[in-house]
C-alpha cells in the first residue's frame, strides 16, 4: 500500500456544506465531530458566493483540501478515471440468480470477476465473465482479496452477489430489467480525481418488493447497511464511520486487502485501517446499490446478532474506536443528571452545560453572535449524548437495565421511558432526512428497533464473552 498524495489537481471543485457556514465565510462551524475554522482575508477570497472554491494554485489547493479533511466541504469533481479503469470482483456462495440479476446490470465493456466461495453447486457465468472458485468456504473476505489478486486494473469495484446497482437519482426509478448502465461507477470513479481518495462508497437502498412485508419495509427504511441520505468522509469517530462492503471501489494501490480471519465487520476493519494510512474516504449517497434484504424476522434477527460478534472482534484491532459511546465529560454528567429527573440533577446539568457552553465560547473568540452560537452547539451536544445514552441503555447494555429494571421500579420506568424516546427520535430523524413519511408504522417501527437492538446487544456481550475482552462495552470520556 502506498502513501497518498494529498495535493489536488487543477480545477478540482468543492462545496462548502451551508449548513457550517457563519456570516461572510469567516467562520465555519460543522464538520463530524464539530470544529470551528477562521478563515483569513485570503482564504474568503477563494470562496464563491455559493460556497465553492475552484483549486488554481497551491493556496486555493490547500484550502480545499484542509475543508474537505474537516468535513465541512464535499468534493465536486468534475472528471475522473474511466470506468474502463475498473474490474468488478463479485464473491458469491449459493446465489446463482442474485449472480445472474447482477451481471445483466453490469456494463458490458466493464471486467468481471467472479470468485465462487464454495458453493455446493458451482455458480455458472456468461462468457467473458472470470471465475475463480474456492473447493471449501473461506469467507467473503478471503474470497474479496483473491479476485483483486487477479485483477489488473488500477481500481476494483467490490459488489456483493445480492445487490444491484441503480441509475444514479430515485431508487425506484431504475432495477436491473433497465439493462446495464455504467452511470452509477462513472459517478463514484470521479471521487478518484483526488488523489488522496483511497476508496469510495455508494449508499446502500432496499431492492424494491411487489407487496413486502413489514419487515422488508423496516429493512428498507432502516436498514444498518443504509448511512443515511448525506454525503460525508468516512472515518471512525464521524457521523459515516465505515461503509459496507456490500459495494465499494477502492484505489488497488491503497488497498490493503481484507483481514481474512474475520467474517464479520471486514468492511469495518478494512476501512479504519486505511484512514489510519492516511487515505480518504468518501461517501456518496447520490449513487445508489439495491440490497435484497432479508425478508423474515429471524434471518433479520440473527444477522443483526451477527453483526454484534465483530465489536470483541474490531475492539482487539483498534482499542476504543469500537465504543459503543463518546462524549466529553461535562456532556456525560450533563446527560446523567437529566436521566435522575430530580430537581438536584437538573441543577447539575445546567451547571455542566453552562460550563460547556462558557468553553466553547472562550474558544470562539472574537467570532460574531458567538454566545448564540455557543449556547447552539451546547444544546446540540447534550441533546446528541441523551439520543447517544438512549441507544447505548437499549442497545449495547440491555442486559445490564434489564437486571436493573427488574430490581427497581424506578428504574424500569425509565428505561421503558427510553426506550419509547429512542425510537420516537429515530423515526422522525428518518422522516426529516428523507422528507417523507417512513413505510412502517411507528408502533411497528418501536417492536421492531427494540427486537433489532436486542439481538445486535447479544451479539455484542457474545462477542465480549467469547473474547474475555469488555473493551467493546467500554465507553470514552474525553
Amino acid at each position: 500500500m502506498t502513501e497518498p498524495n494529498t495535493v489536488l489537481p487543477s480545477g478540482f471543485q468543492v462545496q462548502i456544506d451551508r449548513r457550517s457556514a457563519r456570516g461572510d465565510w469567516t467562520h465555519i462551524v460543522g464538520g463530524s465531530p464539530t470544529r470551528l475554522l477562521r478563515m483569513s482575508a485570503r482564504a474568503v477570497s477563494m470562496i464563491d458566493e455559493d460556497g465553492r472554491i475552484t483549486v488554481r494554485d497551491n493556496d486555493s489547493g490547500a484550502l480545499a483540501r484542509k475543508l474537505l479533511d474537516s468535513d465541512v466541504a464535499h468534493p465536486r469533481p468534475m472528471f475522473g478515471p474511466h470506468i474502463d479503469e475498473v474490474t468488478v470482483v463479485i464473491p458469491v456462495r449459493d446465489n446463482q440468480s442474485g449472480i445472474d440479476r447482477l451481471l445483466a446490470a453490469l456494463p458490458d465493456d466493464v471486467p468481471v470477476v467472479v470468485v465462487d466461495d464454495g458453493s455446493a453447486v458451482p455458480v455458472h457465468v456468461p462468457e467473458g465473465v472470470v471465475v475463480a472458485r474456492f473447493e471449501t468456504s473461506r469467507g467473503p473476505a478471503a474470497a474479496r482479496n483473491h479476485g483483486a489478486a487477479l485483477v489488473e486494473s488500477e481500481f476494483v469495484a467490490f459488489l456483493d452477489s445480492d445487490v444491484v446497482p441503480h441509475h444514479t437519482g430515485d431508487p425506484k426509478s431504475a432495477s436491473a430489467e433497465q439493462g446495464p448502465c455504467g452511470e452509477w461507477l462513472a459517478a463514484l470513479m470521479a471521487h478518484f480525481s483526488d488523489p488522496a481518495v483511497g476508496l469510495v462508497a455508494p449508499r446502500i437502498v432496499g431492492l424494491p418488493v411487489s407487496r413486502p412485508s413489514v419487515v422488508e419495509r423496516y429493512e428498507a427504511g432502516f436498514s444498518s447497511l443504509d448511512m443515511g441520505p448525506r454525503e460525508a468522509s468516512v472515518r471512525p469517530g464521524s457521523r459515516v464511520a465505515y461503509v459496507p462492503s456490500a459495494a465499494m471501489v477502492v484505489r488497488r494501490s491503497a488497498f490493503p486487502g481484507f483481514d481474512e480471519d474475520l467474517r464479520v465487520a471486514e468492511d469495518v476493519d478494512l476501512c479504519w485501517r486505511m484512514s489510519a494510512a492516511g487515505w480518504r474516504l468518501r461517501y456518496d449517497p447520490i449513487v445508489r446499490v439495491a440490497h435484497e434484504h432479508r425478508s423474515t424476522l429471524p434471518a433479520l434477527l440473527g444477522r443483526r446478532r451477527f453483526y454484534g460478534t465483530g465489536a470483541a472482534l474490531l475492539a482487539d484491532r483498534h482499542d476504543r474506536k469500537a465504543a459503543p459511546l463518546a462524549m466529553r465529560i461535562p456532556t456525560a454528567l450533563a446527560v446523567v443528571a437529566l436521566l435522575t429527573r430530580t430537581r438536584l440533577g437538573l441543577i447539575v446539568a445546567v451547571a455542566c452545560a453552562g460550563f460547556a457552553g462558557w468553553t466553547v465560547r472562550q474558544r470562539l473568540g472574537a467570532m460574531p453572535q458567538r454566545e448564540r452560537v455557543a449556547a447552539e452547539l451546547t444544546a446540540a451536544s447534550v441533546g446528541h449524548g441523551l439520543i447517544q445514552a438512549g441507544g447505548a441503555v437499549c442497545r449495547h447494555y440491555w442486559p445490564v437495565a434489564l437486571i436493573a429494571a427488574l430490581l427497581s421500579g424506578r428504574l424500569r420506568l425509565l428505561w421503558l421511558q427510553m426506550a419509547v424516546a429512542d425510537a420516537l427520535v429515530a423515526w422522525l430523524r428518518t422522516a426529516f432526512a428523507e422528507r417523507r413519511i417512513p413505510d412502517v408504522d411507528p408502533m411497528s417501527f418501536f417492536v421492531l428497533r427494540r427486537l433489532d437492538d436486542l439481538a445486535y446487544g447479544t451479539g455484542l456481550w457474545q462477542g465480549a464473552l467469547r473474547d474475555h475482552d469488555a473493551t467493546a462495552l467500554m465507553p470514552v470520556l474525553a
